[in-house]
This record gives C-alpha cells, sequence and structure tokens, in this order.
C-alpha cells in the first residue's frame, strides 16, 4: 500500500483527503513556495502540504465554513494563514495579504467528510436533518429548504434537470410543487417522503443524490463560483505555477476541462493575429487522474473523483 493510503488510514473521522499524494505530486511543492487550498474543507490536504514548506513557504487556505475555521485553529503555525472567504474571493484576498504570485493553487470541489457526516447541516441523505446544505450555514443565503419551498415549479424543474441531471425533472418538480401545498418541506426525512412516488425503486441512493446535487448547487451558486475562481488563477499564478483541481461530477470536469484546455468555459480557443493559440495553461494530464481501487476501498467518495493538473504558461 502505498504511503497515501497509509495517511489516509491514519486520519481522523474529520480528515479524508482524496487522493493525496497525486494532488500532492501535482503541486510540485518547493519547501520555500507560496500555495493556497481554496477548499479547506476538513483541512486534509492543508496539513499535509504545510508539512512540505519550510520558512519563508507559505499556504493560504479558504473556507467559508466556521466548522473548517475552527478545524484550521488546529494548524496554527507562522506558514499557514487561513482565510474565511469563499474562493469567488480568490485574487482580492491574496492581494490582500499580499500573497501575490504563488507557485501553486490546490481546489477539492467536493463537500469534506464532515459536512457529509454532520447531519444537522443537511447535506447528506443518510441522516434525517433540517434541509440547509449551505456551506456557509451562518449566512443568509438561501438554505436547500427555501429553494424546495419558494422556487416555482419551472425553476425546480431547470435546477433538478441542469444540476442534478435528474431524467424526470419535470415531473420530480411537479411532485415537490404539489406536495408543499399542503405544508411546507423543511427536513431530508420530508422531502425523501415527499418525492418518493418519482424515485425509481432499486435506485433510490443514486437518484437522491442526484437531487441533494442538485439542491446543494444552487444553495452555494457553486457553478457560478467555480467558474469565477478559474478565471482568477490564471491571475494569481505565477508562470510554471500548478493548477491542481478535483472534481466530483460532470458539470465541474467539464468547466475545469474547457478552462485548462482554452482559457474560458465555452466557445473556441482564441487565437492571435499569427494563428497561436492564447491559452493561459498547459494541461499536464490528457485525462483525468482517478483513484485507486485500493483508495476507493478506503473512502468510497474517491470514486467519482476526477483530477486535473495545469501548469500556468
Amino acid at each position: 500500500m502505498n504511503d497515501s493510503l497509509n495517511e489516509y488510514q491514519n486520519d481522523t473521522a474529520y480528515h479524508r483527503p482524496v487522493m493525496l499524494r497525486e494532488c500532492l505530486e501535482g503541486l510540485d511543492l518547493q519547501p520555500g513556495g507560496r500555495y493556497v487550498d481554496v477548499t479547506f474543507g476538513g483541512g486534509g490536504h492543508s496539513a499535509r502540504i504545510l508539512e512540505h514548506l519550510r520558512s519563508p513557504g507559505h499556504l493560504y487556505s479558504f473556507d467559508q465554513d466556521a466548522d473548517a475555521e475552527r478545524e484550521a485553529a488546529q494548524l496554527a503555525r507562522p506558514e499557514f494563514t487561513f482565510i474565511r472567504s469563499n474562493f469567488r474571493q480568490l485574487f482580492q484576498e491574496l492581494k490582500r495579504h499580499d500573497a501575490l504570485p504563488i507557485d501553486g493553487l490546490l481546489a477539492d470541489l467536493g463537500v469534506s467528510s464532515h459536512q457529509f457526516d454532520t447531519p444537522e447541516r443537511g447535506f447528506s441523505t443518510r441522516f434525517d436533518g433540517p434541509l440547509d446544505m449551505r456551506m456557509d450555514s451562518e449566512g443568509e443565503d438561501a438554505s436547500a429548504a427555501d429553494i424546495i419551498n419558494e422556487y416555482s415549479e419551472a425553476e425546480l424543474h431547470r435546477i433538478f434537470g441542469m444540476y442534478g441531471e435528474v431524467t424526470n425533472a419535470r415531473t420530480l418538480a411537479n411532485t415537490v410543487a404539489t406536495a408543499r401545498r399542503g405544508h411546507s418541506i423543511t427536513t431530508i426525512a420530508g422531502l425523501k417522503k415527499a418525492i418518493a412516488p418519482c424515485t425509481p425503486r432499486g435506485k433510490e441512493n443514486k437518484y437522491l443524490a442526484q437531487v441533494f446535487q442538485a439542491l446543494r448547487i444552487e444553495a452555494n451558486d457553486e457553478m457560478a463560483a467555480l467558474r469565477e475562481m478559474l478565471e482568477q488563477t490564471a491571475q494569481v499564478l505565477r508562470p510554471g505555477g500548478r493548477l491542481v483541481v478535483m472534481s466530483y461530477h460532470s458539470l465541474e470536469d467539464r468547466l475545469v476541462k474547457n478552462f485548462i484546455a482554452k482559457g474560458k468555459f465555452y466557445g473556441e480557443v482564441e487565437k492571435d493575429l499569427f494563428g497561436r493559440s492564447n491559452v493561459p495553461f498547459e494541461a499536464l494530464t490528457r485525462k483525468p487522474v482517478e483513484a485507486s481501487p485500493e483508495e476507493i476501498a478506503l473512502n468510497s467518495r474517491a470514486r467519482s473523483a476526477k483530477l486535473r493538473i495545469a501548469s500556468k504558461n
């Protein structure tokens, strides 16, 4: 078993970094380098990055979650700065900390194990709890319950189809709109019960995961935030700096793939007057890196992870 799997087994339930070794290698860590983890989560990746750094090396980790901020306090050392912010504020926050340019950036776009395993956060279909799903549970953004109870049927159809890729999105939206007429749907159990009539038998877990994914993406404006963050990576990374992004569903991976290949999310590559491609990154992984069968056996969340690595031109 490789070192990263040994480290994984020794992690606490809070820390479960996916593809740890691959992420660290992708960053090409240098002891005196300046790095950013835009998704601190449980701190698994950040803690391991810090182990490789020596002054003047420094790690800046972003997260908008109060639980993540409390966990980050355990990593307190001169080479570490925690930034309580959404990663869409990347350039602004790094400039404020006089931390530009940087040598590498890691983005693990999944929900942290801690968030999944905390019933009151509402991320997991395994527990009952409030329909929250906000990354910043102390913020004022709409929760999943707000979306379920206040969005129009047409809006629900859109997010279930676009963000959850649910095959019967129209029927699902109608089912929710009908169920909420008598009373508000505010809990995970309540939502499961409400949509039971259109949940495919034998495929309940996959279907519910798609529904929850759609609600989580909408509640946190995840796709727009990802686009904004990726666009800023070209501003904050030095030439030769590494961009390492791990996604967990096709919507995210498609954005990351297109941005690395074209410097944009849609359309064709822009070219200069001489016909040369004008792209900010060079892909170092032709196909996304996936977790080994051994890691997936230890951590089922690794099954859907796709890792892409690029170098700043």
